[in-house]
């Protein structure tokens, strides 16, 4: 019977792995990241994958370091057929995509060559892109360099954000998974090369990638909105205090007013002028406050009209 390795961590891989088990594929291992400490009380939290591989009795490692010589014999041990990789977040050396004699494949949330690396969802949506899609692809020792074996394209509504595109991302890439694994066993699948001159990356974020410049397009400024949520959220400063913008429409008339001015407060949200256009926030967060409507904000914080964000 076919075995299969699997590794991964974030919520994105839950649904890869979960499509092998309702098929019954042979699952000889999981590796996930080791828990970690979060949030103000440093509670441990275990990875999504972890959840679900004890549930199932599934056989469970989280090396500090996968590439080392431990981890390495482990999976020698297991004599997987391939390993499957979805959103693992531990780059894996050469040495371990050689052990399995059909190779290792990596499920990647974008439509390669275009947005490889660790963020491509949040990435599409902050450059405006239209769609976008998943990749099943032969791994090699480069950043999402290897042979492409399956790909399908996926439509981005124009008010969807990361954490939405996220999840229709993560089932699309458990069924092209599940076509991958069941045509790799029938050895009816060929793998393709990417082409260099189109590739793109989409480097983790960060928080300050958050920062909202009110300079810039209304557009581009709804993008980035869009894309940041749910992490790291887009942001601005309100009287020196942080302040989450969470929903946002963008209004494309044209503005006399300079930007990052508060235009006109009302029961549809917060009007701010842009560099181009105006940005309708309609649910923000103050600093040490809880996530509201902006009509709800206004009435505990009524904004003058010569107010400024940034």
């Amino acid at each position: 019977m076919f075995r299969i390795l699997f590794m991964g961590t974030s919520p994105f891989a839950v649904p890869s792995l979960k499509i092998l088990l309702a098929k019954g594929e042979n699952i000889v291992g999981v590796f996930t990241q080791p828990d970690k400490p979060q949030g103000r009380g440093l509670k441990i939290k275990v990875s999504p994958i972890k959840g679900v591989a004890l549930e199932n009795h599934l056989p469970l490692f989280q090396p500090v370091k996968i590439n080392r010589d431990e981890s390495v014999d482990i999976i020698k041990s297991l004599s997987p057929d391939i390993i499957v990789v979805a959103a693992f977040g531990q780059i894996i050396s050469q040495r371990i995509l050689d052990i399995p004699r059909f190779g290792a494949i990596n499920v990647h949330a974008s439509l390669l060559p275009k947005y490889r690396g660790a963020a491509p969802i949040n990435w599409v949506i902050i450059q405006g892109e239209k769609e976008t899609g998943v990749t099943v692809m032969l791994m090699d020792k480069g950043l999402d360099t290897g042979n492409i074996l399956l790909q399908r394209k996926l439509e981005i509504f124009p008010e969807e954000n990361a954490g939405e595109l996220h999840d229709r991302l993560a089932f699309l890439g458990a069924t092209l998974l599940k076509e991958t694994v069941e045509r790799l066993k029938q050895g009816g699948l060929t793998s393709s090369g990417q082409e260099e001159s189109e590739a793109s990356y989409a480097p983790p974020l960060k928080k300050e990638d958050g920062v909202i410049d009110w300079k810039k397009p209304a557009e581009k400024i709804y993008n980035q909105i869009r894309g940041m949520n749910p992490w790291p959220g887009a942001f601005t400063y309100l009287e020196g205090k942080i302040l989450k913008v969470l929903q946002a429409k963008h209004i494309i008339q044209g503005s006399s007013h300079e930007s990052g001015k508060v235009v006109k407060t009302s029961d549809e949200g917060v009007l701010v002028a842009t560099g181009e256009g105006h940005i309708l926030i309609t649910e923000i967060q103050l600093e040490n406050h809880k996530r509201m409507s902006s009509a709800l904000f206004l009435r505990g914080h009524p904004l003058p009209l010569d107010a400024h964000f940034g």
